[in-house]
């Protein structure tokens, strides 16, 4: 089952270099640190990392897990590849509907998942302002898998709002959605 837990804004938690190291991650331009712009989820599943790929990957189930409680998945797309679409229409217990789109930026089977929403098919920009990108990591540990989320901001009152819209929360139960399908 489930053994580690970490949610929120403590982003040097989610990267494998040294707390020093990631500190000094600036983005040039800006001088502001990608821990600014940065929230980080990570979780352990007792699952193999096939399954949790797949659980991600394949819309079928990506749709059973996918939001927080008293939400489920309409619609759901996923053209798995560099430049490829993933949507998904969310609707909650109300009827209200919050679509979720964007593009898949970088894909390393079993590894690695790279999306954002600031492009659609065909590096067009979106025509909503940009909100995150988002970095996956899997790490396989034989029966069990853990999982780092990464989203990343535009700018940091882009960080804050989304750990305002209830980041650690809905992530949480995400995650436990995720762990109980995979269980």
């Amino acid at each position: 089952m489930l053994d580690e837990n970490c949610i929120g804004g403590n982003a040097h938690a989610c990267h494998s270099g040294s707390p020093e190291e990631n500190r000094s991650r600036a983005d040039r331009s800006s001088g502001l640190t990608l821990a600014a712009r940065e929230l980080c989820f990570r979780r352990l599943y007792g699952a193999p990392c096939a399954a949790v790929w797949a659980a991600w990957t394949d819309p079928r189930q990506l749709a059973l897990w996918w939001g927080p409680r008293g939400i489920t998945i309409h619609g759901c797309e996923v053209d798995l590849r560099p430049g490829g679409r993933f949507h998904m229409v969310m609707r909650d217990d109300r009827g209200r509907e919050f679509p979720h789109s964007g593009v898949f930026l970088e894909i390393l089977p079993l590894r690695r998942l790279v999306f954002t929403d600031a492009y659609e098919v065909g590096w067009v920009p979106s025509v909503d302002l940009p909100f995150m990108t988002a970095v996956v990591a899997f790490e396989d540990l034989g029966s069990k898998t853990r999982v780092i989320v990464q989203a990343r901001h535009w700018t940091p009152a882009d960080r804050e709002a989304h750990e305002r819209m209830g980041f650690v929360e809905t992530w949480s139960e995400s995650a436990d959605k995720l762990a109980a399908y995979l269980a």
